[in-house]
C-alpha cells in the first residue's frame, strides 16, 4: 500500500469529499430511486435553486451523478451507485461502535450498582 499512486489518491479524495456534505447526501438520496429535474430535487431536499445547482456540479465532478437535458429541463441519476454501499458501510460502522459503547455503559453500570 505504501506505492498508491498521488492521482489516484487524489481521485479517491475528490468522491469522499463531494459525499462528505450532508445536503449533498440528501441529494444523492433523493434520486436513489430514480432521474429527477432539477426542480424535483429542489422539492424534496429544499434550499435554492442555486444552491442545489451548485450542490449538483460538485456531485458530477466527482462522477457520482450525471445529467441529461430535456428541452429546458435537466435530469440527474446515479452514475455510481457505489455511494449508497459506501453510506450503508459507513451506518454499520456507527451502529456497531454505538452498540460497543452501550454494551461498555450497560456493563459498567452493573458494576457500580452492585457495589451499592
Amino acid at each position: 500500500m505504501k506505492d498508491i499512486p498521488d492521482e489516484l489518491l487524489d481521485r479517491i479524495a475528490v468522491r469522499l469529499k463531494a459525499m462528505g456534505n450532508p445536503f449533498r447526501l440528501r441529494i444523492l438520496h433523493a434520486i436513489y430511486d430514480g432521474e429527477l429535474s432539477v426542480s424535483e430535487i429542489l422539492a424534496q431536499v429544499g434550499g435554492s435553486q442555486a444552491n442545489v445547482s451548485k450542490h449538483l456540479n460538485v456531485l458530477r465532478s466527482a462522477d457520482l451523478v450525471s445529467a441529461r437535458r430535456d428541452g429546458v429541463s435537466v435530469f440527474y441519476r446515479i452514475s455510481d451507485a457505489t455511494v449508497f454501499a459506501i453510506c450503508r458501510t459507513v451506518c454499520d460502522s456507527m451502529l456497531e461502535q454505538a452498540s460497543s459503547e452501550v454494551a461498555t455503559l450497560a456493563e459498567a453500570r452493573a458494576r457500580m450498582f452492585a457495589a451499592s
